[in-house]
């Protein structure tokens, strides 16, 4: 058989997968799978370098799927490489299978969890970020992208990364099969709208008929040879393709075929052809970067300091420590002070200028290959990239968060800079943790150990200078707090976290002069929160008030308020937060006005204290 008709046999196979799997779940893709087929045999075939016995191999090529609603595709191609059965593929979208209705790392061979649309690309920014200047291995990206998710502005900044920065070991292959979900795509079979598009933005591109293999497999040659820029290959496909009932007909999207045994049929039939995919050169280790001695900066107690100032010097002092930690930043480095680690560590530090979505999804892209990225912005801006972040937690994704100029307490710049709702945001990712620590020693103490934590940490930190409560030899748990003040005595608790534990404190000199002593808790992990400590300072004075610099809806109120959802008796508990739109102000001016400072702190503990005196009077 000659290598045209093989290749056509087996993007034919792919198609009959696709519908099969399809059809035995009930549901599916298999229309958006069939208009793929082509580019992904004659890529297993001919061009794709990877082990599937081994992964994470540091050599293999990586393939990102960014219509992952093609998981039939996918599934089929992977059976056709030998890495899962025929009964398994059959096994799509069941209770209890790897092969799930959008792909997920699940699977050994799957990266990162792709669905949400758009992502793919700035994924594989990241990954041929690390390739081209972490690793420095010879590996290829490979996305595939459909022509629906081209309308995302998370692909535009990923053209532009990509095309600015010389990645020319990305590819990206663009099927252009002209229908959408509901309808034609914007452009339809207009191959030059895109090509102007990538072409502009320094991007090689490459038109093709995609259902032609022998210019398939001219284009990725095409692409293999262009080393100093990344390639957009551009293939009209037809959606469908093969099967004359859904062929380039409207309707069809995300449902199984009707009849999928006469599509079968009129595909040829049920294949079992096998692909030996090329494994990488041997012989390639990735770049290391040198390593040291952890010495993180110590503060003295009762000097000051910003926490996002602690951020910077410490994760700088990381980089120092440990090769593998890289710093991606929003044009934002000299306020979050991730411009100290740029200085230090350039080979590490990574631009991403006004993009948080490229910034977050390049940091995907980079841990997948084992790097340790903290990706540093204003935690107002990671609003942006929050479907990003959800992703990365379907991915398993091991990254760090670094949001500053948190709260109210920002001052004069105004609500559309202050995070506000970030750790309600955050809170809500599956299996992320939030820190939000007070002063410089509990910063640097958390930005390391949230090196050591696998998963989604966001660390949240201040502009203003603040006073350094605890010694540099204190130790910070992700899971813990601290009591700064606390006695026998203690009348009532105020639970706080960043600015509001000062402002807890100055209400406990005010209320020790009254005769109320007062309890202060350091809840710096926010999620998990250290509930053992609530429920004892619950016990123990009766009365709980939460003072936070966030809006109150799933801030640092509502964690508290989760510890004691199913606990009696119940401690009474009064949430202080930031409840109306803030405008701009000094932050003296911004905590009265929110009446989150140590007067409306002590003024909050003074009713509760009274209120419950009078009624047992």
């Amino acid at each position: 058989m000659s290598q045209g008709a093989w290749l056509y046999e087996l993007g034919q196979q792919l198609r009959v997968d696709a519908v099969r799997a399809a059809d035995a779940a009930g549901s599916g893709h298999p229309t958006s799978s069939m208009s793929a087929a082509d580019l992904m045999a004659v890529l297993a075939a001919r061009h794709l370098r990877y082990d599937f016995d081994d992964p994470h191999s540091p050599e293999n090529d990586h393939l990102v799927f960014s219509k992952g609603h093609a998981s039939p595709l996918l599934y089929a191609l992977y059976k056709a490489c030998g890495a899962v059965s025929d009964t398994e593929l059959l096994s799509y979208r069941r209770r209890g299978s790897r092969l799930e209705g959008h792909p997920t790392p699940r699977l050994p061979w799957v990266e990162v969890a792709t669905g949400s649309l758009g992502q793919g690309l700035p994924v594989g920014v990241g990954m041929a970020l690390a390739g081209m200047h972490l690793d420095r291995l010879p590996y290829r990206v490979w996305v595939l992208c459909g022509d629906s998710e081209l309308t995302e502005g998370s692909v535009w900044e990923a053209m532009e990364y990509a095309g600015d920065s010389g990645l020319g070991n990305l590819t990206a292959i663009l099927d252009i099969n002209r229908l959408g979900q509901r309808g034609p795509t914007r452009h339809g079979w207009d191959l030059d709208a895109y090509q102007r598009r990538a072409a502009a933005f320094g991007w090689n591109t490459i038109e093709i008929d995609g259902h032609d293999t022998a210019a398939i497999d001219d284009a990725y040659a095409q692409a293999e040879a262009s080393p100093e820029r990344p390639t957009a290959i551009i293939a009209r496909t037809v959606k469908g393709a093969g099967a004359s009932a859904v062929a380039n007909q409207e309707g069809a999207h995300g449902k199984p075929l009707s009849d999928a045994e006469a599509a079968i049929a009129e595909l040829g039939g049920v294949r079992d052809n096998r692909v030996t995919v090329t494994r990488p050169e041997a012989g390639h280790q990735p770049h290391s970067f040198p390593e040291g001695r952890l010495e993180l900066p110590s503060y003295d107690t009762g000097s000051q300091t910003a926490t996002r100032s602690a951020f910077g010097e410490a994760v700088t002092a990381l980089g120092h420590a440990r090769g593998d930690v890289v710093v991606l930043d929003g044009e934002v480095a000299d306020s979050t002070r991730a411009q100290y680690f740029a200085k230090a560590h350039p080979e590490r530090f990574f631009e991403c200028y006004i993009a948080e979505q490229q910034m977050v999804a390049a940091a995907v892209g980079m841990q997948v290959r084992g790097w340790v990225p903290y990706a540093a912005t204003f935690a107002a801006f990671f609003s942006r990239a929050y479907d990003f972040i959800r992703m990365a937690a379907i991915s398993r994704a091991n990254i760090k968060l670094v949001g500053s100029h948190a709260g109210v307490a920002i001052g004069q710049d105004g609500p559309s800079q202050m995070g506000l709702e970030d750790i309600a945001a955050l809170r809500a990712v599956h299996g992320s943790v939030v820190l939000h620590p007070c002063d410089g020693n509990s910063t640097a103490r958390l930005t390391a150990a949230m090196a050591d934590h696998h998963g989604i940490t966001y660390l949240r930190t201040m502009r203003a200078d603040t006073p350094v409560l605890y010694g540099p030899d204190e130790t910070f748990e992700i899971g813990g707090s601290k009591l700064p003040r606390s006695s026998d005595a203690d009348q009532a608790t105020v639970v706080s976290a960043g600015t509001t534990v000062h402002e807890a404190l100055r209400a406990a000199d005010i209320l020790e002069r009254e005769g109320i002593p007062l309890r202060v808790v350091d809840a710096y992990s926010i999620k998990p929160v250290d509930a053992a400590t609530l429920r004892r300072a619950a016990a123990d004075t009766g009365r709980i008030v939460v003072a936070e610099d966030h809006w109150p809806e799933g801030g640092l109120g509502d964690a508290v308020l989760d510890v004691f959802a199913d606990t009696r008796p119940s401690p009474r508990l009064m949430k202080l937060a930031v409840s109306s739109m803030p405008a701009s102000a000094t932050p003296d001016e911004q905590l009265a006005e929110a009446r989150i400072d140590a007067e409306s702190i002590a003024e909050a503990v003074r009713a509760m204290v009274r209120q419950e005196e009078g009624a047992s009077v």
